[in-house]
Formats: structure tokens, C-alpha cells, sequence
């Protein structure tokens, strides 16, 4: 391979076709390296785990487009997420402390809460998100949307999304070790006010602060 050459990296959404003028066209499943394909100037690297959203309008309605986590969102797509608070009998709330490796926020501590992926809805992605950080199988009819809100643009940046704020009722066994990702470093049940001295403190994901006004009443 030429050792000038330049090289771009990025995501595509085709399965892997090199068309007549040597372009290269990729899906989601594949990330990319490109340089002049005449040249034998290209590389493809299999990326079988890639996370897929399903595309919304702002009144909530299917796109029938994919996006690729990581990748720009469209100005016009939106792409659902859920935020979980799980309560129990005690009027106490499981709350996680994200992973010293968490990009954003880490060390931090918050609700369960992701992205709603392809072909699920809320309610699914919600119960998956609670498996998958703490460990925790929730019961669909024990849970409640308390509020929806849709989230344009923050501090000039495309953010996009549609957040459902779930609150279920829990009073079952938890177990980090049986969570399936490791995004979590530990959790706690808490109360109205250890979770105030928490975001008093700087030590409470700062976005969450409706938690007062908005779950906790």
C-alpha cells in the first residue's frame, strides 16, 4: 500500500460493493478507511456490533430510516430515549454510578437510562436499559411514563431526541452481576434527600435535576 496516501475514516450503509468507478459502498455493519481504491488504496474493517436507531419525525412518527450511533443526526430525524427510575415500596430510588471509563460524566451518578434501538419501543428499551446496567428484570405493567419531552438543539448542538421518563415500582432482588455491560460501577438505593446532597455536590448527572419537580414530588 502506498504510505502517502491519505486516509478518512467513517461509516456507510450499503453492503460492501466496489461500482465500476471504484467507489465503495458500505452498511452499518462495516467501518471504513478510504484512499484511492485504483490505487488498491482502501481498507474494510467488520464492525458486527454497531448500534442502530430507528429515525423519527418530531410528532413521534416512523421515518423508515436508520441512523448509526456516532454519526450526525439528520436536522429533521429524532431518535428515541428513555430515562428509567426504579422506585421501591420504601419510596427509595436505584440509583447507578456510571464506570470510571464512561466517556461523559464518568464516575458520576444517575437513573438508568439509553437509547431506544432499532425495533423496540419505549416501554422495551426500557426494561433492556435496567437488565443491561443494573442487572434488574422489570415488569412492563409495573412501570409508567411520567413525562415526554422532545429535545431539539442544546448549546448549538443537534441533540435531537425524544426522551421518555419512566418510573417503575421494584422491590426485587439487585445484582450488578447479573447486569450485561459494565457501564456501571455501583448502585445504591436512595432517598429524595441523599440524592439532593448527591446533586448538591457535583456528584449527580446535572440534567437529571427534574428528578425534583418532575418524579419525586
Amino acid at each position: 500500500m502506498n504510505q502517502n496516501m491519505q486516509i478518512k475514516t467513517g461509516k456507510c450503509h450499503s453492503v460492501p460493493t466496489v461500482q465500476e468507478n471504484g467507489k465503495i459502498e458500505l452498511s452499518e455493519q462495516w467501518q471504513w478507511t478510504s484512499g484511492d481504491y485504483s490505487k488498491g488504496e482502501f481498507l474494510l474493517v467488520e464492525v458486527p456490533d454497531a448500534e442502530i436507531w430507528d429515525l423519527y419525525n418530531e410528532n413521534r412518527e416512523l421515518l423508515g430510516k436508520d441512523h448509526v450511533r456516532g454519526e450526525q443526526l439528520p436536522i429533521d430525524g429524532y431518535h428515541l430515549v428513555v430515562h428509567v427510575w426504579i422506585r421501591n415500596s420504601k419510596g427509595e430510588y436505584l440509583i447507578s454510578q456510571r464506570s470510571a471509563n464512561r466517556p461523559t460524566y464518568p464516575l458520576m451518578w444517575e437513573c438508568v437510562g439509553g437509547s431506544v434501538v432499532k425495533g423496540e419501543d419505549s416501554l422495551q428499551g426500557a426494561i433492556r436499559e435496567a437488565k443491561e446496567e443494573v442487572g434488574v428484570d422489570l415488569m412492563p405493567e409495573n412501570g409508567q411514563v411520567l413525562f415526554t419531552k422532545t429535545r431539539k438543539i442544546i448549546e448549538g448542538k443537534i441533540f435531537n431526541d425524544i426522551m421518555d421518563v419512566w418510573l417503575f415500582d421494584y422491590d426485587g432482588e439487585v445484582d450488578l452481576g447479573n447486569a450485561t455491560t459494565d457501564e456501571v460501577a455501583q448502585v445504591a438505593w436512595m432517598n429524595r434527600e441523599q440524592i439532593k446532597e448527591l446533586f448538591d455536590a457535583n456528584m449527580f448527572v446535572e440534567t437529571l435535576e427534574y428528578f425534583f419537580t418532575e418524579v419525586d414530588k
